[in-house]
C-alpha cells in the first residue's frame, strides 16, 4: 500500500487518519494535504546526498515516521513509502481535526492569545505536529503498528479526485507536481500555486 514511487504513493494518504496519543490524550487528523520528497533523484529531499543520522527515518520501512525540525521553528512529519532502503517520505502538510478538538485547541492557544479557528488547528505541516503533540521523539515511530502512540490508519478506498500543485517552501524542483490536495477543503494551506485535477479510483 505504501511501498512505490513517492509522488504516485503520496495521494493515496489523501483521507487517511493520522491519531496521536500523546499525554494520553487523543488526538486525530483527517489528512486533507500532503507533499512528496524522493531520495537521491530529487534535489530539493533530505536524502539527495545519503543517509545521515538526521534523515535515516527516510529509508526505513513504509509507513515509518519522519520528523525534523524545519527552520529552528517548528516540527514537520512525514510518512515513509520505501521500500526499505530506498528513501521516499510524504510530509503531513494539513489536516481536520476529527477526534480531540479541546486538546488540539489548547496546544495550538498561545499563552497570552485567542485559540486559533478549527480550520486553522492543523492548516500546515508545523500546526499540525503542534495539533498532534508530535516532536523528534517520535521519529523513527512504526505509525501502522497499532500500538504505537502515534498511528496511520488508510482510508478503505482512495480518493476519486484531488488537485496537484507546485511544492511550497523550496528552492530545487519546486516546479515538480508533488503537493496534492483535497478540493474544497478548508483546512488546506493557503498557497493554492498550481492546478490540474488528477485522480483515480483504485481499491486498497
Amino acid at each position: 500500500m505504501l511501498a512505490g514511487r513517492v509522488d504516485e504513493v503520496a495521494p493515496r494518504l489523501l483521507g487517511a487518519r493520522i491519531a496521536s496519543w500523546v499525554d494520553t490524550s487523543p488526538v486525530a487528523l483527517r489528512v486533507v494535504e500532503v507533499e512528496a520528497y524522493g531520495g537521491e533523484d530529487d534535489p530539493a529531499s533530505h536524502a539527495c546526498r545519503g543517509a545521515t543520522g538526521r534523515n535515516l527515518a527516510m529509508f526505513a520501512e513504509p509507513g515509518t515516521a519522519y520528523v525534523y525540525f524545519s527552520y529552528g521553528v517548528h516540527w514537520c512529519l512525514n510518512v515513509t513509502v520505501g521500500p526499505a532502503g530506498r528513501a521516499g517520505a510524504v510530509l503531513l502538510r494539513a489536516g481536520e481535526v476529527v477526534t480531540g478538538i479541546e486538546v488540539a485547541r489548547d496546544r495550538r492557544t498561545p499563552p497570552s492569545g485567542r485559540p486559533p479557528r478549527d480550520r486553522d488547528l492543523a492548516r500546515g505541516p508545523g500546526r499540525l505536529t503542534q495539533a498532534l503533540g508530535v516532536s523528534r521523539v517520535h521519529d523513527g515511530t512504526d505509525l501502522l503498528d497499532g500500538g504505537s502512540v502515534v498511528r496511520l490508519t488508510l482510508p478503505d478506498v482512495a480518493v476519486a479526485e484531488y488537485l496537484c500543485g507546485p511544492r511550497v517552501g523550496i528552492n530545487r524542483a519546486a516546479d515538480r507536481p508533488w503537493r496534492f490536495w483535497l478540493p474544497d477543503e478548508p483546512a488546506v494551506s493557503a498557497y493554492r500555486g498550481g492546478t490540474g485535477t488528477r485522480g483515480e479510483r483504485s481499491e486498497r
